[in-house]
């Protein structure tokens, strides 16, 4: 790190200005992790004093930090293993919040996917490659707004009678609420309001738990029971054929949720999440995405992660337009709708 600063320091054609410095250690296991003095303020605090720098320390928060901070590069130099899951899920976190990840050109050769890369500069001290993904920046975020709202508006306008008429026979069902309303886990972590047409019986949330442990399902992410008895007779016929996700278009117009991305989380899906399946709440959740196409609820909960941290490392308009078209095939099939 201290050869690091006074390598861009002698050397103004690198293009940069260092702001911040995160120091990093590893733990027994070799996993990287924040170095105690810059968490409890010792050693570290009289050098970035001296040097004229903040101190941040190495954790999940560091890319949002560092962004708020006026952050547009990030530097790695030492400390986190090419290649690694750690490298994965900080590389991503700091690309997804509108940064480049920078690192010396002599360590490439352990990177590879769905990355863009350029050298920033030609000094001989030390010479980096900057990588960004395309798809976190700001005309790809502006375009995909723009389409998710404006499909919004034509799709709720289009389904304001068919929404009519289910209101109706849910409410002719039982008597219960039309709709059901869920604290879901959006981007970036932050909780949101998700609608959907009740599909269960009114306080069916509080036997979850007991039925998944019935099952056997107590410690998985998603709870699966084709038989679900909770499920009412007209809820079934909307699970079935995913029109109880219609109000979701609420959620889109708003801008909570898009029309394709990864599945919202609950809370506690969300704290079970491990660092590179928590990924998937850098983008925001979707009415549907490569889960709804590749069968939804039949997936084993690792198949499904995978398919989640693929698409926020590989998304593109192009690719959100295919996902959109393959979802009408699938929710005509009904496979894995339960």
């Amino acid at each position: 790190m201290t050869n690091a600063l006074a390598d861009i320091r002698s050397n103004v054609g690198l293009g940069y200005k260092v702001i911040a410095v995160a120091p990093i250690t590893r733990d027994g296991d070799g996993a990287p992790r924040a170095d105690q003095s810059a968490v409890t303020g010792t050693r570290h605090n009289a050098w970035a004093r001296a040097n004229h720098l903040r101190l941040l320390a190495f954790d999940s928060h560091l890319p949002a930090t560092a962004r708020q901070l006026g952050s547009q590069v990030v530097l790695l130099t030492d400390g986190i293993d090419r290649g690694s899951r750690e490298y994965a899920a900080f590389s991503l976190a700091v690309q997804a919040s509108g940064m480049e990840l920078s690192i010396p050109v002599a360590t490439t050769g352990d990177i590879n996917g769905g990355f863009m890369f350029y050298l920033h500069n030609t000094a001989d001290t030390m010479p980096v490659l900057t990588s960004g993904l395309p798809q976190f920046r700001w005309f790809r975020q502006l375009t995909k707004r723009v389409f998710d709202l404006l499909l919004s508006i034509i799709a709720l306008v289009l389904a304001a009678i068919p929404m009519t008429v289910i209101a109706l026979a849910i409410k002719h069902d039982d008597g219960g609420p039309v709709f059901y309303t869920q604290t879901r886990i959006g981007q970036y972590g932050k909780p949101f309001t998700m609608y959907k047409f009740r599909s269960m019986r009114v306080g069916s949330d509080r036997l979850e738990q007991k039925l998944a442990a019935r099952l056997g399902q107590s410690g998985n992410n998603t709870f699966k029971d084709k038989q679900d008895p909770r499920v009412t007779r007209v809820g079934r016929f909307l699970r079935k054929t995913s029109l109880d996700e219609l109000p979701q278009l609420f959620n889109i117009f708003n801008g909570t949720m898009s029309f394709v991305g990864p599945r919202p989380q609950l809370p506690y899906q969300r704290d079970n999440n491990n660092a590179v399946y928590a990924l998937r709440l850098l983008v925001k959740p979707g009415l549907t995405g490569p889960w709804q196409i590749s069968g939804r609820a039949d997936l084993s909960d690792a198949q499904g992660e995978q398919l989640d941290v693929w698409y926020v490392t590989n998304n593109s308009f192009a690719g959100d337009i295919a996902i959109l078209l393959k979802t009408i095939p699938a929710v005509l099939k009904g496979t894995g709708a339960y």
